[in-house]
């Protein structure tokens, strides 16, 4: 098979950031008398959307709507303040999409980050290159793992899904690749391990963000 386009995740794929966003959900549990987690605790809270995200923070008995609706509240405002205070593309991102460029490769962005943070962090951090589309969390659409976004993605560009390599960093990311019928991809370098992309049905995993090109 002949990959025509790459799509991405965002968060643990072609960003780091998980720092910024450890940072910021642990100011917001301060503000409510909440105990703070470790940043490498982290990485298994991302993925899922801010809420899941602010559901697993809190303590199981405060698990609440009432308290996550407030805590996500007060996420968002510290996230807006601190977003780009260490996050960075990962080392060999900028390769990657250079290359990718030059072959002609199609890119776009799916992620389970609201939709305005999405666009925003892509607009500032990765202004280099362009992508066809850029895709985060939305009222009225199922996040990952439902394929719906990614099929939507699909048609905008006119391309059939199975000519899509998906790359991300979660069991979520691979099972919305499946049922996409994307080939998924796993990165090692994100914020997930190798057993849970494979039991979330990655095809390859790769350890550098360049070793992509070998699929293309």
């Amino acid at each position: 098979m002949k990959y025509r386009t790459v799509l991405f995740d965002l968060d643990g794929t072609l960003l780091d950031t998980l720092k910024d966003i450890a940072d910021s959900v642990n100011k917001a549990l301060s503000h409510f008398g909440f105990p703070k987690h470790e940043v490498e605790t982290y990485r298994y809270f991302i993925g899922d959307g801010r809420e899941v995200m602010a559901s697993r923070a809190l303590p199981e008995y405060s698990r609440d709507e009432a308290t996550v609706s407030k805590l996500v509240t007060d996420i968002d405002e510290e996230y807006t303040r601190h977003w780009a205070d260490n996050t960075r593309p990962y080392r060999g991102i900028p390769r990657l999409l250079d290359v990718l460029t030059m072959r002609g490769i199609r890119t776009a962005v799916l992620s389970n980050k609201p939709d305005g943070f999405t666009k925003l962090m892509v607009s500032k951090l990765l202004s280099r290159w362009r992508f066809e589309a850029v895709v985060g969390a939305q009222p009225f659409i199922p996040k990952k793992p439902d394929p719906t976004a990614a099929l939507q993605i699909a048609r905008r560009l006119n391309i059939q899904p199975s000519e899509f390599l998906y790359l991300g960093d979660s069991d979520v990311d691979m099972k919305t690749a499946t049922a996409a019928d994307m080939y998924p991809v796993g990165a090692l370098w994100g914020f997930r391990n190798a057993d849970e992309l494979l039991t979330g049905g990655a095809k390859e995993l790769i350890k550098h963000p360049t070793d992509l090109l070998n699929f293309l």
